[in-house]
C-alpha cells in the first residue's frame, strides 16, 4: 500500500508544482489537503510556502486545528516533515517580516531579512546557488539548487544547520531536528537535484 504524503493547503504555496515534483519523484499517495484529519493519518508531511513569513503564519493558524494536527503527528507520531521554502521559514520561532510574527516555535531561531554586504549582492536572493552541507547535514546532498527569497532563517543552534548556501554572506540553505527538515530553496523548481532530494524523503527513516 502506498504511503500517504499529507501536503498541506493553507492557501499559501505552489501545492500543484509540488505534488508534481512529488510525483515525479516516486510519491504515489500524494494527498492535498487543509484537513488536519488527513494529516494526523498520513505517513510523511510536506508543508509549502510562497510570499511572507506573516501571510504565511496567518494562513497556516486560520486553518482550525491544523497546527495541533501537524505537532501531533510530528512530535508524538514522528512522521518525516519537509518545510519547503516559507514552509521551512515557519518552523522558526520568529520572523520579523511586516512586523514581528509567531512561527512554529519547532526549530528556535529567527526569520531576518537578507543583509546587503555588497551593493552587487541583489535581494531577494534568486536563482540557482551552491548548497553545502554541514556535519549535521540529514537528507540533503551538495549540489546545486534554485532559490528565491529575500528573508532567511537564522537557528539559535548551529546543530539545527543542515546546509548553507553563499549570497554576499553565508545563509543558511536546509534546517534540521529529529524528523524534520527544512530547506529554503525549492526543490520543485530545482532539476534533477530538487528531485533527487525529495526521492530521499520518500525514503527518509530518521
Amino acid at each position: 500500500m502506498a504511503e500517504i504524503v499529507a501536503l498541506v493547503d493553507y492557501g499559501a504555496g505552489n501545492l500543484h508544482s509540488v505534488a508534481n515534483a512529488l510525483k515525479a519523484a516516486g510519491c504515489e499517495g500524494v494527498t492535498l489537503t487543509g484537513d488536519p484529519d488527513v494529516v494526523r493519518a498520513a505517513d510523511r508531511i510536506v508543508l509549502p510556502g510562497v510570499g511572507s513569513f506573516r501571510a504565511c503564519a496567518e494562513g497556516l493558524r486560520a486553518v482550525p486545528h491544523m497546527i495541533e494536527a501537524m505537532h501531533e503527528r510530528v512530535f508524538v507520531g514522528g512522521a518525516p516533515f519537509l518545510g519547503i521554502c516559507v514552509g521551512m521559514q515557519l518552523l522558526a520561532t520568529t520572523g520579523v517580516e511586516h512586523g514581528e510574527t509567531a512561527g512554529l516555535g519547532w526549530v528556535p531561531g529567527e526569520v531576518r531579512l537578507i543583509e546587503r554586504t555588497d551593493p552587487a549582492i541583489k535581494i531577494p536572493h534568486m536563482g540557482w546557488n551552491d548548497v553545502e552541507i554541514t556535519p549535521h547535514a540529514a537528507l540533503v546532498e551538495p549540489g546545486e539548487a534554485y532559490f528565491l527569497h529575500s528573508y532567511h532563517f537564522a537557528p539559535d543552534e548551529a546543530r539545527h544547520i543542515a546546509a548553507m548556501t553563499d549570497h554576499g554572506g553565508g545563509l543558511v540553505a536546509a534546517v534540521v531536528r529529529d524528523t524534520m527538515v527544512g530547506v529554503q530553496f525549492h526543490p520543485e523548481k530545482s532539476q534533477a537535484y530538487g528531485l533527487a532530494l525529495l526521492s530521499r524523503f520518500l525514503e527518509w527513516r530518521p
